[in-house]
């Protein structure tokens, strides 16, 4: 289960597009990456370097569900089964990762400047991994801005890295171990994404997502990485350096702010011999289906377990895949749109806009959405405001200090107390051929 495979596969089914012509890593390729955002594109040709990169292979769903093995109607399902079923992957010593080993040498690698601002070069699409004081082992994704050929300015939030990161701080400890992993298979980078409950190993998730056929190597530093992935790192976390991180361009598509984050050491450089760097346009479709698709699926499953029939869930696109989210119901009783709303602020805390629908509503339709509010939603009935809670530092809107905002919930759904067939659309039926 290799990044290699998975593009050959997206090859065959004639879903690669290959860019010819030679690229440069300073803004060009980041350019063309947006252009065709949605698509896996692989640039075969990178001024100044010898390797090729690869990019969006997980900007849509239909790409997830080829990764998964799974139909668009069962994808949140098979989520949460491996969310609450993780198995544990195979290891291995003979990995093709480690076919080449060498000093640390960022410059070597085609890591692009992706916005004009960007406070460096960034890794987006890297995995971090790191065990807590019990040998618990986290996997997550985190950006990575290239301070010079070994050291690395990592962007940690408060989940469970940086939880791990304030226990060993306690203990003294001045450094921590971390790998660092690039060039996945999309089940992996979903995998780490995923709002996982602190101790449950990531690459279990993956594992089963891949249906019990991923395999890891153990590196030295007694951590793990996919054996299939394209490069890898070991390195140190130092607790005590921290430099200016950014600026960045998050799923908002706006610029983070600037923090003081920890530094990484790398230590050892190991990749397969002709390796693909894979590359992640920040704010574009590939990092908002990763960091919402898991979520589509946790609020799904927080809503399900209040109402019976919850027909889909979708972060949008123009909500930054992050903050907007559609839900649809089968409403029983006349409170239940509130209900789901209520789920599902629970759920995602980062979530800034609900509003909830009949199932007939296609929610991926924005058309058909803004006619569901047109003659479904009454204002005075239908709003749910919830003041000062908590939000995302992504949004510029909000005190991104405290990560305070507001939520606003909106019941779109037909009321009970009138005929259903006032809110149903008039059709105009097919004349049988006597007629």
């Amino acid at each position: 289960m290799s990044l290699r495979n998975f593009i050959k596969e997206l090859d065959e089914l004639g879903k690669l597009h290959k860019i010819k012509e030679e690229v440069s890593t300073k803004f060009q390729a980041a350019q063309i990456i947006k252009k065709f955002d949605g698509e896996a594109l692989l640039f075969e040709k990178v001024k100044n370097f010898s390797n090729k990169i690869v990019a969006g292979v997980c900007s849509s769903r239909d790409k997830i569900c080829l990764a998964l093995k799974v139909s668009k109607e069962n994808l949140h399902k098979k989520i949460l089964d491996s969310l609450n079923s993780p198995k544990k992957p195979s290891i291995v010593n003979d990995a093709s990762v480690k076919t080449v080993l060498e000093k640390p040498k960022l410059s070597k690698i085609p890591i692009l400047k992706h916005y004009e601002k960007d406070g460096g070069l960034y890794i987006t699409s890297a995995i971090v991994a790191a065990k807590d004081s019990e040998g618990n082992e986290n996997v997550s994704i985190h950006r990575l801005m290239v301070l010079d050929d070994q050291h690395l300015a990592i962007r940690i939030v408060p989940r469970h890295l940086y939880q791990i990161c304030m226990e060993a701080k306690r203990k003294g400890l001045e450094e921590l171990d971390i790998a660092i992993a690039l060039g996945l298979h999309p089940a992996i980078l979903l995998a780490a994404a995923s709002p996982a409950p602190y101790g449950v190993n990531e690459y279990w998730i993956a594992n089963s997502f891949l249906n019990e056929k991923l395999t890891l190597t153990l590196l030295e530093n007694e951590l793990h990485v996919p054996a299939e992935a394209e490069i890898a790192f070991e390195g140190k976390l130092l607790l005590k350096k921290e430099v200016d991180e950014g600026p960045f361009v998050d799923l908002t598509g706006t610029y983070d702010i600037v923090r003081k984050q920890p530094v990484i050491k790398l230590t050892k450089f190991m990749h397969k011999e002709d390796y693909l760097y894979q590359a992640l346009l920040p704010g574009g479709f590939e990092h908002k289906i990763l960091m919402g698709l898991p979520y589509e699926a946790k609020i799904y499953g927080a809503v399900k377990s209040v109402i019976p029939k919850v027909k889909d869930v979708y972060l949008t696109s123009g909500g930054c895949g992050w903050f907007h989210a559609r839900i649809s119901i089968e409403k029983q009783t006349e409170g239940d749109g509130k209900t789901a709303l209520m789920a599902a602020f629970g759920a995602h805390p980062s979530l800034k806009l609900a509003a909830v629908f009949d199932s007939d509503i296609n929610i991926f339709d924005s058309e058909e959405v803004e006619w569901a509010l047109a003659t479904r939603f009454q204002p005075d009935k239908g709003v749910l405001i919830i003041k000062n809670a908590r939000g995302s530092t992504l949004d510029p809107s909000a005190d991104q200090e405290l990560a305070l905002t507001s939520k606003l919930g909106i019941d779109a759904t037909r009321t009970l107390l009138k005929p259903k067939e006032k809110f149903e659309k008039a059709k105009i039926p097919l004349l049988k051929e006597e007629e």
